[in-house]
């Protein structure tokens, strides 16, 4: 919780009052830390969001540990809690792809078939935006969504 990355990014500039909510979250509900793919939600502090979703994703195992559906399930999940919210705009990282060593081109992949599958199915989330690391990632990401909808996601 606030430590690197994504994560202590966030928690730098949203402030305490995150962390502290956090703290509270896995006192009461996941002492053992939240399980990866689950998704919670706190205040978004001194953030121009509202609120922040956190989830955990994998740690890149080379694919045989279930990763794969690990992430699709932590991008399900926090779209599904952003949906109960009744949050219309969400913004995700690449999830997994940095400390945690998933691979981008497959992590896109998973990342944009997640989405796009859960936006055909469900009303109320009107964009989705992925907030990436480097010019390099983004163009990772959009041959990746090229692939996606010429497969037919």
């Amino acid at each position: 919780m606030g430590g690197g990355g994504v994560d202590g990014a966030i928690h730098r500039k949203g402030g305490t009052e995150i962390l502290e909510e956090c703290k509270t979250i896995r006192k009461i509900k996941w002492p053992e830390g939240l399980p990866i793919g689950e998704a919670v939600e706190t205040t978004g502090g001194r953030l121009k969001a509202k609120s922040v979703i956190h989830t955990v994703g994998p740690i890149w195992n080379g694919g045989i540990g279930g990763e794969a559906q690990l992430l699709a399930k932590a991008y399900g999940n926090c779209l599904a809690l952003a949906l109960k919210m009744k949050i219309r705009s969400i913004s995700f990282p690449s999830i997994s792809t940095g400390a945690y060593g998933y691979p981008i081109e497959k992590a896109s992949r998973i990342a944009l078939t997640t989405v796009l599958d859960f936006i055909k199915e469900h009303n109320g989330i009107d964009e989705v935006h992925f907030v990436l690391h480097s010019q390099h990632d983004l163009m990772i990401y959009e041959v990746a969504l090229k692939e996606v909808i010429q497969t037919g996601f």
